[in-house]
């Protein structure tokens, strides 16, 4: 079918069904919903079978949806409607949830269903709902939606009709939760309370608080199960993050925006934003440290096997972190294990380095510089680790340069359900570092390789596999995949044959040396990185600037609109 996306931004969700759609040899194009009249113009020139709207913030116009049949994925179960599904569904702790395909008409979310799928709660985070659960839900009811479209045995259900009436789950419309709704009392909200109303907040629009004097949005809550002191008190810090007391415990807010007359500052390490406020509080360290206490870096033995957790806020790796995570991995290859597992967040793996800390920086393109020479750093202590096997184990999304940091493993496995974007030039044709254009011949040949980089195009996890990207997908939830992940790390270090496979490991990067030495990839890539950063053209530096503050698209880029390539090309005809 020809299938015509219409899209806020190309988010995660969107990216994942834009992938699964063009795997299963649909004909695509998305259209950024930037107004009413190139909504319309876009609908005119692809003329599609069906319109899929993944993610919007506007009602798709009358124009458009009373002549093309246009699918709404919303993030709640049947009747249920409004803006804020998914953070009701956690503010009320329901246990069951899904995602309903809705034709748009006149009335919001009012459509008929087309499909629902429903799934378990889990006490996380909304943008880890959203990124696993949520999507994984949209994905499965949207393809028995078109399927059955395609097929002619679609029987919408009307939402006043007796069988969404009669349903086991029923919604209800819910109004725009409000920072009153999400209001935290530290002087009465337990550990639970506080971490609900965060979670419930998460990625956007954060929770209104004042701390230290000054007001600021929340990010990131995690419990703490040691330290204890007066409600609302800060405790400590480590690694950007600031620890705060509950009525019964306290817990770890990882990031902040502050709140101004000119509106929002980036979202930056709690921290970083609070600033001399933080001078009498305490570093908290690493060690000796409870299990169940946060930490953003943190290393397991299970026999032989040696995990690494990284789970970075949105995958983004800033100096520092690429520094620490580096010596961590120094110390477990100084260990006797036998293999090393690297494990990024449950939501993204990586995306690279840390584009929001480098805008707040002084210098940005100093902070570029020193950010991509510690990724390179990172990169090439996983590519000279000749006492261990290593594993990338991605969880979550990897992007840009994560995708290639993840490829200096030995083997790279993927949950089914990850989308990677191994490629750059979307941040302002940024070149690339990370041993890249080392790593990705080794996967690819150059055709594949310059097909890919040149697309720009997100990859399912199994796309990846079979075009010889990664090494493996399997396991939908974290769970399954972890559970895998554990049982292949397990069996290579008790493989009679380990030492074998390290031995061709390390004699093949040997050989690799000697025709080309590491440093000439790098070399080679950061000067073209220079440019990007310190050059007269400073698209990067513009596209890193509209990336972190939002702004909102002016047009669709047109690596994403088929329906517009064409018609430039035919009016460069003429």
């Amino acid at each position: 079918m020809r299938i015509f996306l219409l899209v806020e931004s190309f988010n995660g969700l969107s990216q994942r069904i834009y992938a699964e759609l063009a795997r299963g040899g649909h004909e695509l194009a998305v259209e950024f919903d930037v107004h009413d009249a190139a909504t319309e113009e876009g609908v005119g020139l692809f003329r599609p079978d069906v319109i899929v709207a993944p993610y919007l913030k506007r009602a798709i116009p009358r124009s458009v949806w009373s002549r093309w049949p246009c699918l709404i994925v919303h993030p709640g179960i049947p009747g249920d409607r409004g803006p804020s599904a998914l953070d009701w569904a956690i503010l009320e702790e329901q246990t069951q949830w899904g995602v309903t395909i809705l034709q748009a008409n006149e009335e919001l979310d009012g459509g008929d269903i087309w499909a629902f799928e429903t799934f378990s709660m889990r006490p996380v985070p909304k943008s880890t709902l959203y990124r696993q659960e949520v999507t994984e839900a949209a994905v499965r009811a949207l393809a028995r939606a078109l399927a059955a479209y395609e097929r002619g045995t679609l029987l919408p259900l009307p939402q006043c009709g007796p069988a969404v009436r009669q349903g086991v789950l029923r919604g209800r419309a819910h109004p725009p939760m409000t920072q009153a709704d999400r209001a935290i009392d530290w002087q009465t909200d337990r550990t639970a309370a506080v971490l609900k109303k965060i979670h419930a907040a998460d990625g956007a629009p954060g929770v209104r608080d004042f701390v230290c004097g000054r007001t600021v949005y929340l990010y990131g809550g995690w419990p703490e199960g040691v330290l204890r002191g007066a409600p609302g008190s800060l405790l400590g810090q480590r690694d950007g993050a600031v620890c705060r007391a509950t009525v019964d415990g306290a817990v770890w807010i990882t990031h902040m925006q502050a709140a101004g007359a000119g509106g929002r500052g980036l979202k930056l390490p709690a921290a970083r934003v609070l600033g001399g406020a933080l001078a009498d509080v305490p570093e908290v360290p690493l060690a000796p440290v409870p299990a169940i206490t946060w930490r953003e870096i943190e290393s397991v033995r299970e026999g032989a096997v040696c995990h690494l957790h990284f789970p970075f806020y949105n995958g983004a790796m800033s100096t520092s972190q690429c520094r620490r995570l580096a010596e961590a991995y120094r110390q477990a290859r100084e260990g006797d294990a036998r293999v090393i597992v690297l494990h990024g967040g449950a939501d993204f793996w990586s995306n690279g380095i840390h584009l929001q800390l480098i805008e707040a920086a002084q210098s940005p393109a100093d902070e570029s510089w020193r950010n991509i020479e510690a990724m390179d750093d990172l990169v090439l202590e996983f590519l000279s680790n000749s006492r261990q096997l290593t594993i990338a184990a991605l969880s979550g999304n990897a992007a840009a340069g994560g995708v290639f940091l993840a490829l200096a493993a030995d083997a790279v496995y993927a949950r089914q359900g990850v989308i990677l974007n191994p490629h750059y030039k979307n941040m302002g044709n940024l070149y690339g570092s990370e041993y890249w254009t080392y790593l990705l011949p080794r996967r690819l040949d150059s055709e594949d390789a310059g097909r890919l980089l040149a697309g720009r195009l997100p990859l399912t996890a199994a796309a990846a596999t079979a075009m010889g990207l990664i090494d493996g997908a399997f396991g939908y939830t974290n769970d399954a995949f972890r559970e895998a992940i554990g049982r292949i790390a397990q069996a290579w270090a008790a493989s009679p044959f380990w030492e074998d496979s390290l031995a061709r490991k390390v004699a093949a990067r040997a050989a690799d040396e000697a025709r080309c030495p590491l440093a000439s990839y790098r070399a080679a890539e950061l000067e073209q990185m220079r440019r990007n950063f310190y050059g007269f053209d400073r698209s990067y530096h513009v596209a890193r600037h509209h990336f972190v503050h939002r702004t909102p698209p002016s047009r669709t880029p047109l690596y994403l609109a088929a329906h517009r390539r064409t018609r430039l090309v035919r009016k460069t005809a003429e």
